[in-house]
């Protein structure tokens, strides 16, 4: 007797629908679900969102419309806190919080959702130890990611997996975990798109890449898809085009996508298993030596996207695309902050760009602050006055915005309309955010310095304490009230010291 053919569910629909829907939300509809079985065809939709590596140095401006023209950005990479377990960090050089005042990264992507763009947040990369592998209590490792979603308002994350072990209890930790976020996530009244990232060779995942896969599909994780590093091939090369790698390697991983989910009892028309994959190269110079990625790739990878309807298109990262210069020695020594190539300034991401097909509208962030005029007390930094002098690197607040200096200033207004950006002295940083509270000033216990004396002669180099707060001399000075307000900051003759 035949086995009887399974319906496709209420449920299995649903989880589809959430399946194929992109990281930034596009909505897709169903062209055919057949009465008795599980094969659906989808409605394309393209995006591109490269990787943008958070602590790298120099720092790379994604908010800064001048120097990123891409919309959407994947930023990596969270990890494990080598400090406390189950702490996320960005790659173990800042907590959330840190990162906050160290880089500004909530104001930055406060300032990106102000233009319009979306954050995806990648949990993993290839340093470090991802959560899931150090965290090992399941409720605390969901909790963890969890304060990733919260903290940044996320609508998408991508899970970056490159350990080359396959340890089935981290695969399955991981993934009870990510189930468990989404479910809050829904309970929410939110939706919340998980990507995979995963190694390739020219025959499509690797074993430890399928594990991941599968393991996920097992859990009910609702996947937006799978992301194909497409780069690093090595010997499994074989002398061939970096194209023709990519080509096999896609090719073979939408195959791998339908057979995981027929594995959970859905089959995914041509159209569908495509709007599952996308491709992130690694532009230039890869970590190979024989494996360069150049722009005619780009092309070529570009078009082979678009005849396959594939659901987005990366790359790493946004920080290299741009020539190395003629000071560099090596163009086969990898950068992280250039491709290794002969090119233009973003010129890979002004290719990808073209890529983007159904777009969403995005809201604005809740995170921003919205008021009648700038408040001191809610201020993190100064109000500007046209009065007082701003050395280079100082922060004001204009208008519900921070802005930066980029040299010595005064009188110029930050948000004065120019025709070019070298017009004007500052920099839009992002917006004053909710809840945020002038910087408190760090003082010192009594007796650790010397309390200061308005008739006593300091010279350059001595420190006292006035009101709690410590103090250094910058010169000869007598008389000179510590922490006094000045117009030019150069003008005083102390400098407040931690």
């Amino acid at each position: 007797m035949s086995e009887p053919r399974r319906r496709l569910s209420l449920v299995r629909i649903m989880v589809l629908v959430l399946v194929v829907t992109g990281a930034a939300g596009t909505p897709f509809v169903f062209r055919t679900v057949t009465e008795k079985l599980e094969t659906v065809a989808v409605k394309s939709a393209s995006s591109f969102a490269p990787y943008v590596d958070v602590t790298a140095t120099p720092q790379y401006a994604f908010e800064d419309p001048t120097e990123s023209a891409a919309g959407n950005v994947v930023l990596g990479f969270v990890v494990s806190s080598t400090a406390v377990t189950c702490q996320p960090s960005w790659g173990t050089a800042y907590s959330l919080t840190t990162a906050a005042t160290g880089i500004d990264l909530d104001r930055r992507i406060a300032r990106l959702r102000q233009r319009g763009g979306e954050v995806t947040v990648s949990f993993g990369g290839a340093r470090n130890n991802e959560l899931a592998k150090t965290c090992t209590d399941e409720t605390k490792l969901a909790a963890a990611y969890q304060s990733v979603v919260d903290r940044y308002r996320l609508t998408s994350v991508d899970f970056d997996i490159e350990d080359a072990t396959a340890d089935p209890v981290v695969i399955g930790r991981r993934a009870a975990a990510v189930r468990t976020v989404q479910n809050a996530e829904e309970a929410a009244g939110r939706k919340l798109a998980v990507w995979l990232t995963l190694p390739v060779s020219p025959n499509g995942l690797t074993p430890m890449g399928t594990a991941v896969l599968n393991a996920m599909l097992a859990a009910k994780v609702e996947l937006a898809g799978v992301n194909a590093l497409v780069m690093n091939y090595g010997g499994s090369g074989e002398g061939r085009s970096m194209s023709s790698l990519n080509a096999s390697a896609l090719t073979a991983l939408a195959g791998q996508v339908a057979s995981a989910y027929a594995k959970i009892g859905v089959t995914l028309s041509e159209d569908a298993r495509w709007q599952h994959v996308a491709a992130t190269p690694m532009i230039g110079q890869n970590d190979t030596p024989d494996d360069r990625f150049e722009l005619v790739d780009a092309r070529e990878l570009l078009a082979f996207a678009r005849a396959r309807h594939m659901r987005q298109l990366s790359m790493w990262s946004a920080n290299r695309d741009k020539s190395c210069g003629v000071n560099y020695a090596d163009p086969l020594v990898v950068s992280d902050s250039c491709s290794g190539v002969e090119q233009k300034t973003s010129e890979f991401t002004t290719i990808f760009q073209s890529f983007v097909g159904t777009t969403t509208a995005v809201a604005p962030s809740a995170a921003v602050t919205v008021k009648p005029s700038d408040d001191p007390s809610t201020s993190p930094y100064p109000i500007w006055n046209s009065l007082t002098s701003y050395a280079k690197n100082a922060k004001v607040v204009r208008r519900h915005n921070v802005y930066l200096a980029k040299w010595w200033t005064q009188g110029d207004v930050p948000d004065a309309p120019v025709a070019n950006d070298a017009d004007t002295p500052w920099t839009l940083v992002g917006p004053v955010l909710a809840g945020e509270k002038p910087a408190a000033t760090p003082t010192v216990s009594a007796g650790t310095y010397p309390a200061w004396l308005p008739n006593h002669t300091y010279v350059a180099g001595d420190r006292v304490q006035y009101r709690g707060v410590a103090y250094q001399a910058k010169w000869w000075t007598i008389g000179d009230q510590p922490g006094a307000e000045v117009n030019d900051p150069s003008d005083t003759p102390w400098q407040a010291i931690s």
